[in-house]
């Protein structure tokens, strides 16, 4: 078993029974998914970015990336329907655990002038999204053989979260906020 999923059945929950008075555990807050995306940016025309961006992300979520594609032309960036303009991957299971845990531990430590998360990036539904200025930060990613830093974005999503609960949620399983 992963050990953050061991750590929400040992830890998380009774924490925020604890805190919040649910009547059931199934209506605490629980993780549902974790979405990774990159976009390709000026890179558009150049298919070995993309192939690069790609694989890079392939490598630091452990699944094959869906590249996305553009629904409609915009000429003012040059914009055509159809281009590829990101890669992403949608995290679930095992594999979401895993990525957070080495999220938590590894990577969050090595971002350069580090002060803490911003805890009021949530949306309505409890949602939390963080950006990172370049993959060089996962331990996956040697920085000899990267051509094109490329930032991307996180997504934690939450099922039965509130911003101010899943923020809790999120503290419980060491996520290092701002106070």
């Amino acid at each position: 078993m992963v050990r953050l999923r061991e750590k929400y059945t040992r830890d998380v929950v009774p924490g925020m029974v604890q805190k919040y008075g649910y009547t059931s555990v199934m209506a605490v807050p629980k993780l549902d998914k974790i979405v990774v995306s990159m976009g390709v940016g000026k890179g558009r025309e150049n298919p070995k970015f993309i192939e690069a961006v790609a694989a890079d992300l392939g490598t630091i979520a452990g699944q094959r990336p869906m590249l996305t594609r553009a629904r409609k032309s915009v000429s003012n960036f040059r914009l055509r329907e159809g281009d590829i303009v990101g890669a992403v991957v949608t995290l679930r299971g095992a594999r979401m655990y895993e990525f957070l845990d080495r999220l938590i531990s590894v990577v969050i430590p090595r971002i350069r002038d580090f002060r803490g998360l911003r805890p009021n990036s949530f949306d309505a539904g409890g949602n939390y999204t963080m950006g990172l200025p370049d993959q060089i930060v996962f331990p996956e990613i040697r920085a000899d053989k990267v051509e094109h830093f490329q930032g991307m974005n996180i997504t934690i999503g939450v099922r039965n979260g509130d911003p101010e609960r899943s923020l809790e949620m999120l503290r419980l399983f060491g996520m290092p906020f701002r106070s």
